[in-house]
């Protein structure tokens, strides 16, 4: 990829940027810092730990930067009326959006209405805030599998579809992500993907984008329509649009 190149990549996908920290030793000072990139970087939002939402929302008010946070995470546990509870919590603390963990592993032993349930609890919760639902698309593996999870979270209400936890050993993948995006089409209503885990480089970036073009049409992805869910692809991303 050439520097322009990079450069076209790096402006059109900051403004599409979940910039997160979810890392075990996420403190205080570092949502700042979090929050200082994001406002100079023009993101669509932040995602952080629960716990951290009313410092997000208090710092980034006004900045029309949204936060988002994760239920049920990492791993897509079957306890219902926790993930509303967190969910209910996380909106009074001053949430935008909710990145909920699919209960995958109760999809993957047949039991699909234990999955649809919790996506359905959720949405209701959710009120008018933005639900994307995290597949945890390496652990589904089967490109079949996937595109089942993602009509059933669809089906349930969900306004994202979300590769991956960023926590598996498998995260993000084309094929995955060309899988979703099939849904998402035969979908009958509006609906996105955001694309977590293993987006490492500009051109990583640049391999989505260009697929979400693809499949999706010109024109189709914008922050309403398409994530990038990363922290260490943000610096590459601003010194690349410098070109």
């Amino acid at each position: 990829m050439t520097d322009p190149e990079a450069g076209a990549v790096a402006r059109r996908a900051l403004p599409l940027l979940d910039l997160t920290d979810l890392g075990e030793t996420c403190t205080e000072t570092k949502i700042d810092a979090l929050c200082r990139d994001a406002r100079s970087g023009g993101v669509a939002a932040i995602c952080v730990w629960p716990r951290f939402v009313t410092q997000g929302a208090r710092a980034l008010r006004g900045t029309g930067i949204r936060i988002a946070t994760v239920i049920n995470f990492p791993d897509g546990g079957e306890d219902c009326a926790r993930a509303t509870d967190d969910t209910a919590e996380a909106l009074r603390d001053g949430a935008d959006e909710i990145d909920l963990v699919l209960p995958y592993r109760a999809l993957l032993r047949g039991d699909a209405a234990t999955a649809r349930d919790m996506v359905e609890a959720v949405r209701d919760t959710c009120g008018a805030a933005i639900l994307k639902v995290i597949l945890e698309t390496g652990e589904l593996a089967d490109p079949a599998r996937i595109r089942e999870a993602g009509r059933l979270a669809l089906e349930a209400g969900a306004d994202f579809l979300k590769t991956s936890t960023g926590k598996s050993p498998v995260s993000a993948t084309p094929e995955a992500a060309e899988a979703m995006l099939a849904e998402i089409r035969a979908c009958r209503r509006p609906a996105g993907l955001k694309i977590s885990g293993g987006v490492r480089s500009v051109a990583d970036a640049g391999t989505y984008l260009d697929l979400a073009d693809r499949i999706m049409g010109a024109g189709w992805v914008g922050p309403k329509t398409f994530r990038l869910g990363a922290s260490s692809l943000f610096g590459a991303l601003m010194q690349a649009r410098e070109f």
